[in-house]
C-alpha cells in the first residue's frame, strides 16, 4: 500500500546544496501522486487536456457542499461538475450519474463523499473515461454489500445511542407511504453538529447546514452494490479521523481493502466544510497535478494507508430492517 508523505519539501533543501540550479528546479516540492492499486495516476495537469473533476455529494448535503473545492479546482484550470445526487436508491442514483458521465468528453476524475462513494463505485464501472476514483470519507462497497452493512461493521458512528430504537435516535423518519421501511431520513437539527460535523463548525453555520440538508431514503442504504469500479480503476481515499457518521475504523477498512492511496486528516465526516484544502489536494493528486502542494490547513501530520466510508443510514437502515423482519 502506498504511503503519501509530506516530507518532500524537507528533502528539497539538501538537494539544493548538492545540485546545480537547473536540477534544483526539477527537485522542487510537488503534489506527488502515488500509485493506487498498481496503476499509474491520470496525467491530467501535465497532459494536453485536464480531466473533468466530477463531485458527488452524499446524505444530508447537496452539491453546494463542494463550493470551496470547486473554486480551488477552477482556479487551477480544471473543468468541474458538482452533480446532483437524487438519494432515492443506489441503483437509480448510480444510473443517473452514469448517464451524466456519458455526456462528458475526455478523462474524468470521479469524487464521492459519504454515500456518494457508493454511487461512484457503481456508476464508474465499465466507463473507460473514468481514470481515478476519489473517496472523501465515503463508502467503497464490494459487490453485494450495502452502505448500512458497512457502516455497522465497526463502532464509531453516533447516529444512535439506543440499538433497540425503531429509528436511530439522531434521525427523524418521514413516512413516504406503503411499507413501514419506506421513509426519508433526516438528521435531527440538534444532532447535526455532533454527528455530521463533530462540533467543528460555529453554531450559525451548523444551523444553516442542518436547515438545508437533503434527506435520503432508507432504501438507498439497504440496496446491494452491483458493480465495483475500484477493482479496476485507481483509487484515492481521505480518512477523516473524527468521523462520527460512518466511523473512522469503517473508513480505514474500506480504504485498505480497495488498496487506495490514502491520507488521514483530523476532521469530521463533513470534511469539505472544515478542511477544503486537504480535500482539494487529494483530488489534485488523483488528477496527476504535479504543481506545488497546497498549504496545509488542519491536516494531520501523519498520513497512512487506511480505509474509507460513510455511515448513518447504516445504523438507520439496519435498525429499520431488523424491525421489519420482526413484524
Amino acid at each position: 500500500m502506498a504511503h503519501i508523505r509530506r516530507a518532500l519539501a524537507r528533502r528539497a533543501l539538501p538537494l539544493a546544496v548538492l545540485l546545480p540550479a537547473a536540477a534544483l528546479m526539477a527537485a522542487s516540492p510537488t503534489l506527488a501522486s502515488e500509485d493506487g492499486g498498481g496503476t499509474a495516476p491520470a496525467d491530467g495537469a501535465s497532459g494536453s487536456a485536464k480531466p473533468t473533476i466530477v463531485l458527488v455529494h452524499g446524505y444530508w448535503a447537496d452539491a453546494s457542499g463542494w463550493d470551496r473545492i470547486v473554486e480551488s479546482l477552477q482556479a487551477r484550470g480544471y473543468p468541474v461538475v458538482a452533480t446532483a445526487n437524487p438519494l432515492r436508491s443506489l441503483s437509480g442514483d448510480a444510473d443517473y450519474l452514469a448517464a451524466r458521465l456519458r455526456t462528458i468528453e475526455g478523462p474524468v476524475v470521479l469524487v464521492g463523499h459519504s454515500y456518494g462513494g457508493a454511487v461512484i463505485t457503481n456508476a464508474a464501472a465499465g466507463n473507460p473515461n473514468v481514470e481515478s476514483l476519489v473517496y472523501i470519507a465515503g463508502f467503497a462497497p464490494d459487490k453485494g454489500e450495502t452502505a448500512f452493512q458497512l457502516a455497522a461493521k465497526y463502532p464509531g458512528s453516533r447516529v444512535t445511542d439506543d440499538p433497540d430504537a425503531p429509528v436511530p435516535t439522531a434521525l427523524n423518519a418521514v413516512p413516504l407511504g406503503g411499507e413501514a421501511t419506506n421513509v426519508d431520513l433526516y438528521l435531527k437539527p440538534e444532532k447535526f453538529g455532533e454527528v455530521f460535523l463533530s462540533d467543528r463548525l460555529d453554531a450559525n453555520r451548523t444551523r444553516v447546514l442542518a436547515a438545508t440538508q437533503r434527506p435520503a431514503t432508507a432504501a438507498s442504504g439497504n440496496e446491494p452494490t452491483r458493480a465495483v469500479a475500484w477493482r479496476t480503476i485507481p483509487s484515492w481515499y481521505l480518512v477523516a479521523t473524527d468521523d462520527r457518521t460512518i466511523g473512522t475504523d469503517n473508513l480505514r477498512f474500506m480504504a485498505e481493502r480497495a488498496k487506495a492511496t490514502t491520507v488521514e486528516v483530523d476532521a469530521p465526516h463533513a470534511v469539505m466544510e472544515t478542511n477544503p484544502a486537504d480535500v482539494t489536494e487529494l483530488i489534485l493528486r488523483a488528477a496527476g497535478d504535479s504543481r506545488p502542494s497546497l498549504a496545509e490547513t488542519g491536516t494531520s501530520g501523519r498520513t497512512a494507508v487506511l480505509g474509507g466510508a460513510a455511515v448513518l443510514a447504516v445504523a438507520a437502515g439496519t435498525v429499520i430492517t431488523v424491525r421489519a423482519r420482526r413484524t
